[in-house]
């Protein structure tokens, strides 16, 4: 599923209409941005085409080239390549060859860069929240701005990422995002409330790419 189409235009509105709701009792800006992944992983596809490829010609030439070495190499470079672009388009095999360190790292690195990007720095109160969401790696990281933290741990609102995370899998996503967004709010209401000059500094569509 791709980014753009991975929350219908009936999701958008809910998801949207949620924020709106927060935002109307919180001084926290709150945003949604969903991305096909944070990264293209091509060591996942060089090390699968590696192993399939290099196990496949093995056994290709074992059982009907009677262990030629000279047909084994082209067979394997050839497969290698055949099963590394094969890959690109199979992304549950392309993520059993990338270590999940690398998957954590890489999300929560493309979502810091997100939030500078995307102005959450800028709100007035120091309160933008991002919800960041990657499909490929099946990752949902949440980070907010030097005054959320001041109140709010980064393992709290990381809980409310991890619920998230697991609907990416069930394919219940928008339903499970509208309520950690309205858990959120909660808090956010109770230590940053609503100013009466409040205004919507940051968009509440759900952002898309990167």
């Amino acid at each position: 599923m791709k980014a753009e189409n991975f929350f219908s235009t009936q999701d958008q509105a809910q998801i949207a209409e949620a924020v709106r709701q927060v935002e109307l009792r919180t001084a926290g800006e709150v945003v949604v941005q969903v991305v096909d992944g944070s990264d293209t992983y091509p060591e996942g596809r060089i090390l699968a085409g590696m192993v399939l490829g290099g196990l496949t010609a093995l056994a290709v030439t074992d059982f009907w080239l009677a262990d030629n070495l000279w047909l084994f190499v082209p067979l394997a470079l050839g497969l290698t390549a055949f099963f590394g672009w094969l890959v690109g388009w199979l992304p549950t095999l392309h993520r059993f060859f990338v270590h999940p360190v690398r998957l954590e790292g890489q999300v929560a690195e493309q979502a810091l860069v997100s939030f500078y990007e995307r102005g959450l720095y800028k709100t007035r109160g120091a309160t933008g929240v991002l919800f960041f969401i990657s499909l490929f790696e099946h990752k949902v990281r949440v980070l907010a701005d030097k005054g959320i933290y001041e109140e709010i741990s980064h393992e709290t609102l990381q809980e409310y990422a991890d619920e998230v995370a697991r609907s990416v899998k069930a394919g219940n996503t928008a339903e499970v995002l509208c309520r950690e967004i309205e858990r959120i709010g909660e808090i956010l209401a109770h230590h940053f409330p609503v100013a009466a000059d409040d205004t919507n500094e940051l968009a509440n569509e759900v952002r898309v790419g990167r």
